[in-house]
C-alpha cells in the first residue's frame, strides 16, 4: 500500500475514533460541528460562485494569456523595487476580494514569474485595501481608522514582501527566462484587455453596495460578455488551455479552502469572547498581539470584518486592537495559510504568517498611541 493510500486509511481511523468516543450530549461539540457547517454553508452561498469562481478562471487567464515577460517586467526579480513593490500594493484595491478569493490570483502571478517580495505585498495588500472595504470601514467605523487602514496596508505589505524576498532569496535563472518562448495565441491585446476587464468587473461588481437588481443585472451581463467573446474570438485549444489551467488551480486550492473555513467555524464558538474583550480594551502589547493573531486565525468573508469589529468596539475594543485586528483579519486566516502552505511551503509560510501578526501588532499600537 502506497504512502498516500496509508495517509487516507490513518486519517479515516482517526476521524471515527474522534466521533466514537465523544458522547452524543457533548453540547460544545454539536455547536462547533453546527457552527462549522454554517459557515461552510455562508461561504458556500455567498462567495464561491460570484468571488472565488470568478478569481479561479481568472488565475487561469493569468496563467496562459499573460506574457510571462509583462509579469517580469512588473513583479519579477529585476524589475525596480519602487515599480515592483508598488504596483503589487495598489493593484488589488479594485478587487472585493477576501483572504481566500486572493489566492488563486497569487498563485497566478506567482506562476507567471512575479517574484516572492511583491507576490507576498499582493497577498498581503489585496484584501485589506479594497475601495468597497475602506468606504465600509470610514463610514462605519470612522475616518481615522478607514486612513489608517489604507497607510498601514500599503506599508506593511511592502514590509512584509521586502522582509520575505530578504530572508528567503531567489536564484533568478536569467538564461531559462530568456529562452523561453511565449505561444502565439493569435489574440490582440484589445480582445485581452475586453476579457480581463469583464471577468475583473465580476469581482468588483460583487463587492458594490447597490441594489441587488442592479447588481445581479450587472454580474449577469460581464459574465454573458465572457461566453460570448470566448465563443466569438477564442479558438478551441486556447479555451481548453485557459480551462485546464483554472481547473487545476480549483483541484489545488478549494479542498483545502473548505477544510480550512469549517475548522474556523468549528472553533468559533470555542473562543472565550468575555475574555477576548477584556484582554483588547486597552492599547497594550498583549492586547493588540492578541487581536492580531485572532484576526489572523478566524475567517472573515469580505467586509464582515466591519460589522464583527463595530460590535467589539461597542463593547470597549480599543482603537489600537481593532486596526490590528482589521490588519490581520481580512489578509490571513486559517484556510488561507493552508492553501499559501500548498504554494509556498511550510517555512515561508510559517514566517509570512509571524510578519503579519507581529507588523499589525506593531501598527496597531502605534495607532492606538495617537488616538
Amino acid at each position: 500500500m502506497k504512502s498516500k493510500d496509508w495517509n487516507w486509511l490513518i486519517g479515516i481511523v482517526l476521524t471515527f475514533g474522534v466521533f466514537y468516543f465523544i458522547p452524543y450530549n457533548a453540547e460544545w461539540f454539536n455547536t462547533s460541528i453546527i457552527s462549522g457547517i454554517n459557515l461552510l454553508s455562508d461561504y458556500a452561498k455567498q462567495h464561491v460562485l460570484t468571488c472565488l469562481i470568478p478569481a479561479l478562471f481568472i488565475a487561469g487567464a493569468i496563467a496562459v494569456f499573460i506574457k510571462k515577460e509583462k509579469v517580469m517586467k512588473y513583479l519579477g526579480h529585476e524589475a525596480k523595487k519602487y515599480v515592483s513593490y508598488g504596483v503589487a500594493s495598489v493593484s488589488g484595491a479594485i478587487l472585493a476580494v477576501c483572504s481566500c478569493t486572493i489566492l488563486p490570483l497569487f498563485a497566478g502571478i506567482r506562476k507567471r514569474g512575479a517574484g516572492l517580495g511583491p507576490a507576498i505585498t499582493f497577498l498581503f495588500a489585496g484584501p485589506a485595501i479594497n475601495v468597497a472595504a475602506i468606504f465600509l470601514t470610514m463610514s462605519v467605523l470612522g475616518i481615522k481608522i478607514g486612513l489608517a487602514r489604507i497607510i498601514f496596508a500599503i506599508l506593511l505589505s511592502i514590509l512584509a514582501g521586502l522582509t520575505m524576498a530578504l530572508i528567503f532569496r531567489e536564484k533568478v535563472e536569467k538564461k531559462k527566462l530568456l529562452i523561453e518562448q511565449t505561444e502565439n495565441l493569435q489574440l490582440s491585446n484589445k480582445v485581452l484587455i475586453t476579457f480581463f476587464v469583464l471577468m475583473i468587473g465580476v469581482l468588483v461588481v460583487n463587492g458594490l453596495q447597490i441594489d441587488k437588481i442592479i447588481k445581479y443585472s450587472l454580474l449577469g451581463f460581464f459574465t454573458f460578455g465572457v461566453a460570448v467573446l470566448v465563443f466569438w474570438k477564442f479558438k478551441k485549444h486556447i479555451t481548453q488551455k485557459w480551462l485546464n489551467e483554472t481547473w487545476n488551480f480549483s483541484k489545488m486550492l478549494l479542498p483545502l479552502l473548505f477544510i480550512g473555513v469549517f475548522i474556523a467555524g468549528f472553533i468559533m464558538p470555542l473562543l472565550p469572547q468575555t475574555l477576548i474583550e477584556n484582554l483588547v480594551g486597552q492599547n497594550t502589547i498583549i492586547g493588540n498581539l492578541i487581536a492580531s493573531i485572532f484576526g489572523a486565525f478566524m475567517y472573515f468573508s469580505t467586509l464582515t470584518e466591519i460589522p464583527i469589529l463595530q460590535a467589539l468596539i461597542a463593547k470597549g475594543m480599543h482603537s489600537g486592537p481593532a486596526l490590528a485586528l482589521l490588519l490581520a483579519g481580512p489578509s490571513l486566516s486559517l484556510p488561507n495559510m493552508l492553501v499559501v502552505r500548498k504554494v509556498l511551503g511550510n517555512k515561508k509560510t510559517a514566517v509570512y504568517v509571524g510578519l503579519v501578526v507581529v507588523y499589525s501588532t506593531i501598527a496597531g499600537l502605534v495607532f492606538g498611541t495617537f488616538t
